[in-house]
C-alpha cells in the first residue's frame, strides 16, 4: 500500500483555519455564559417576622432568598411578582427569626459537673474521638436553631475546633458557622489537670503561657493554626471577703503585663479576646487589659459595670451552666444568686449582653442551649431583648453584623421558625421547627 503525499497547506488556509477556530471558541464561550444557571431563589412566607433588630413584630411578610443570602424582605405579593419562579416555603402559620447565635460553647467537651468527668475526657478519650463527638454536637446545635457559635476553647483537644469548622465549611458535616478560639491560655499551674505527683506530667486543658514574650508567641501560634478569637483565663479560686464585704473576689492568673500582651497581640492580628473572669478581681484585671468580652462575670460590681459600658465591653453571662453545676456545692449556689443581681444592674446600666451558654460544661445531649433565653427573661429582659442578645447583639460581638444576626437584605439566609410567638413565650425558642443556614434547609417539621 502506497503512502499518500502530503496535501499542500498555504498561508491562506492557515488563516482561514485559525479564524474558524477563534469563531468557534468565541461562540462556545458565549453559549457557556448564557447557560450559567442563576442562583436558586426561594420565597419564604412568614406569618410573623422577628427580624433581630427592630422592636416590632411584622406580619404577613416574605423573605426572598437568592443563593446563600437574603435578597429582599417585604410584602408577599410584591416579592412574588419579583421572583415568579422561586421555590415557595410556607411558614405563614409560624414565627420566623434569624438563626440563633451562642457566643460561649465548648464543642470538644461533653459536660464536666465533676472534676472526674473532666479528667476522664482528657485522659481516656483521644482527640479524634472527641472531634467525632464535636461534629455530633455541631449538628445538634444547628438542629436546635443555632446557625452560628463562638467556641471558646477545646479543653485539651488542641486545634480540633478548627478541624470541625473546616469540615462544616466544606459541607462534610452539618453544623453552625463556627468562630474558633482553639486552646485558651493560663499560666503554669493555674488550670487543670494538676497533680501533687511531680513525677507525672498530665495533659492540660489550656496552652500554658508564662511571660510577655511567650504570651505574644502563643497568640501568634493560635492564629497561625486558625483561631478566630483568643481566650484566656483571667482568674480562679472564688471567695467572699469577711463581713461586711459582700464582693466576690478571685485570684488573678496573669500579671497585667502578660494579659496586656495577649490582648495587644490579638488585636494587632485582628482577633477579639474573651476573658474567663468570674470574681471582681479577675474582671477588673481583664478590663485593664482591654478585652472584648467578659465570660461568666458573676462578681460584677457597679464600678466594673460602668467601665464595661464606657469601654464597650460585652458580657456573656452563661447562666445555664451556673445553674447546672449547683450540685458541686461550695461557693456555686451563692454565685448563681450573685449573678442574677448583677444581671439586673448591668441591664439597667446598658451593658451589651450577648447570649452564651457554656454548653459542653453541661451535656449537649441533655439541655437545649435555648434554655439560656428563659433565664434572661426571668432576670429582667423582655423577650425581645433576650432574642436580640442571641441574634443582633451576639453578631455585633463577633463583628459579623453585615453577615448574620438579623433578617435583612444582604445578610446570610440563616433563618429559623417556631410554631408560637417567642415575644410572648420565650420558651418557644426551645422548640424550633425550621432551620435554614446559608439558603439550605436543615430542619423542616
Amino acid at each position: 500500500m502506497g503512502v499518500s503525499s502530503p496535501v499542500p497547506f498555504s498561508c491562506g488556509d492557515l488563516v482561514r483555519t485559525l479564524s474558524l477556530v477563534l469563531l468557534f471558541s468565541a461562540t462556545t464561550s458565549v453559549f457557556l455564559v448564557a447557560q450559567t444557571p442563576s442562583p436558586q431563589q426561594t420565597l419564604i412566607k412568614a406569618g410573623r417576622l422577628v427580624d433581630g433588630r427592630s422592636q416590632q413584630v411584622q406580619t404577613n411578610v416574605a423573605i426572598l432568598v437568592e443563593g446563600e443570602r437574603i435578597k429582599a424582605v417585604g410584602a408577599v405579593a410584591q416579592l412574588q411578582s419579583q421572583a415568579p419562579n422561586a421555590r415557595i416555603i410556607d411558614l405563614s402559620q409560624m414565627t420566623v427569626l434569624p438563626g440563633l447565635i451562642d457566643a460561649h460553647t465548648h464543642l470538644l467537651l461533653q459536660g464536666d459537673i465533676t472534676s472526674q468527668e473532666y479528667e476522664d475526657q482528657l485522659l481516656k478519650q483521644s482527640i479524634p474521638y472527641r472531634a467525632v463527638l464535636a461534629a455530633r454536637n455541631a449538628r445538634l446545635s444547628l438542629e436546635h436553631g443555632f446557625t452560628a457559635l463562638r467556641d471558646v476553647e477545646t479543653e485539651g483537644a488542641m486545634y480540633a475546633d478548627v478541624d470541625v469548622k473546616l469540615a462544616v465549611n466544606r459541607g462534610e458535616v452539618p453544623g453552625p458557622r463556627i468562630f474558633a478560639s482553639t486552646r485558651a491560655m493560663a499560666p503554669t499551674g493555674m488550670y487543670p489537670i494538676g497533680t501533687p505527683n511531680w513525677e507525672i506530667e498530665l495533659p492540660h486543658g489550656v496552652q500554658t503561657v508564662d511571660g510577655v514574650d511567650n504570651a505574644r508567641l502563643a497568640v501568634r501560634e493560635q492564629v497561625q493554626h486558625g483561631a478566630d478569637w483568643i481566650k484566656y483565663y483571667s482568674d480562679r479560686r472564688y471567695f467572699f471577703g469577711p463581713p461586711p464585704d459582700s464582693v466576690l473576689h478571685s485570684w488573678v492568673n496573669f500579671t497585667d503585663a502578660e494579659a496586656k500582651a495577649i490582648v495587644d497581640e490579638a488585636h494587632r492580628l485582628g482577633r477579639g479576646v474573651a476573658a474567663h473572669a468570674i470574681g471582681s478581681d479577675g474582671i477588673a484585671a481583664a478590663l485593664r487589659a482591654g478585652v472584648n468580652s467578659i465570660e461568666h462575670g458573676d462578681g460584677l460590681t457597679d464600678s466594673l459595670i460602668d467601665v464595661m459600658v464606657k469601654n464597650n465591653v460585652y458580657w456573656v453571662p452563661t447562666v445555664t451552666v451556673g445553674v447546672h453545676v449547683l450540685p458541686r456545692g461550695g461557693v456555686w449556689p451563692a454565685l448563681v444568686a450573685l449573678e442574677r443581681r448583677a444581671f439586673g444592674k448591668a441591664l439597667r446600666k446598658g451593658v451589651k449582653i450577648a447570649m452564651g451558654t457554656d454548653v459542653g460544661g453541661f451535656p449537649w445531649t441533655e439541655i437545649n442551649q435555648a434554655k439560656e433565653f428563659e433565664y434572661y427573661v426571668q432576670y429582667g429582659m423582655t423577650p425581645m431583648q433576650a432574642i436580640q442578645s442571641g441574634t443582633s447583639v451576639a453578631a455585633a460581638l463577633l463583628g459579623q453584623e453585615q453577615n448574620i444576626g438579623a433578617i435583612a437584605p444582604g445578610l446570610y439566609a440563616d433563618i429559623i421558625a417556631v410554631a408560637g410567638d417567642p415575644t410572648r413565650d420565650i420558651t418557644e425558642l426551645q422548640r424550633v421547627k425550621f432551620v435554614m443556614k446559608g439558603g439550605a434547609v436543615y430542619l423542616s417539621q
